[in-house]
């Protein structure tokens, strides 16, 4: 990757996080999964710069790769990288979780917006995503279907019922991001780390592989990898709150509420990181 090109994926990335943070600030007391959001910038950023086939002037277009938000509550990036990508206003961005808009903390299905499905309870995602997949296999297409789940959500035992499915139907297009940053709402305990990832999807059947999930180079080398005959998985080792040091790895910030002050510091934060 040549440094301009870098240097653009890492910019917009930033402006990612200066947009989570200014839809925080605006949602208020009613606060924002700001943790996983910030965690999953880089990887949001290379898939709608670089890996998806989309169109925002033609959001229903018919060919189009479909993105599923598993990891629901992290909304507020899935919505900035739809507006960067074009979808949608920074007007409309900045209403996010206020009355009458339509970006609500838990995403709604629209497809003018590029949104694919309806999110909220974890765990029903990469489910989603194989239906998707199969349809596209049904009907001789070439689209692939990529799904970004969190590792607190494959606590989940629908997602490996997901998992093994998905390897025994052979689906090759479908791609499962899991972004690992190690925390959940309460803390580190429960989470498995990424090697164990790696080790049970292997055992799964689906080709496996960890990345830095912050390293836009290598994200886009590896999400541009096509296996022929399994399904695939990209387990991005993650940093949460990634980018606001008072928000890296407290689990405090999977859902708070931000203050006049705090957004000052972090918005400086990531500005210096640009």
């Amino acid at each position: 990757m040549d440094k301009e090109r870098l240097k653009k994926l890492n910019e917009f990335a930033n402006q990612l996080r200066l947009d989570m943070l200014n839809m925080a600030l605006r949602s208020g007391s009613n606060g924002a999964h700001l943790g996983g959001s910030l965690s999953s910038a880089e990887i949001l950023t290379v898939l709608f710069n670089s890996i998806l086939k989309h169109d925002p002037k033609n959001p229903s277009w018919a060919s189009r790769d479909r993105f599923i938000l598993s990891k629901g509550h992290v909304s507020m990036a899935y919505y900035a990288a739809l507006c960067r990508a074009g979808y949608f206003s920074e007007e409309e961005l900045m209403s996010f979780n206020s009355d009458g808009s339509q970006l609500l903390t838990h995403s709604l299905v629209n497809q003018e917006k590029g949104i694919e499905i309806s999110s909220g309870s974890l765990g029903w995602g990469l489910s989603i995503g194989i239906g998707c997949a199969l349809s596209a296999k049904k009907k001789n297409e070439s689209w692939r279907t990529y799904v970004l789940l969190g590792d607190g959500e494959c606590n989940e035992g629908s997602v490996w019922e997901a998992f093994m499915a998905a390897a025994r139907m052979k689906l090759n297009n479908l791609i499962a991001i899991i972004d690992c940053n190690g925390m959940q709402l309460d803390g580190v305990n429960a989470v498995m780390p990424p090697d164990k990832h790696c080790a049970m999807l292997d055992a799964c059947g689906w080709e496996a592989v960890v990345v830095d999930g912050h390293d836009v180079t290598h994200l886009e080398e590896i999400l541009a990898a096509k296996p022929e005959h399994k399904p695939y998985a990209v387990i991005a080792k993650t940093i949460k709150g990634k980018g606001v040091s008072f928000m890296e790895n407290n689990a405090d910030w999977h859902h708070g509420r931000i203050t006049a002050e705090q957004f000052e510091t972090a918005v400086k934060e990531v500005k210096c990181d640009a």
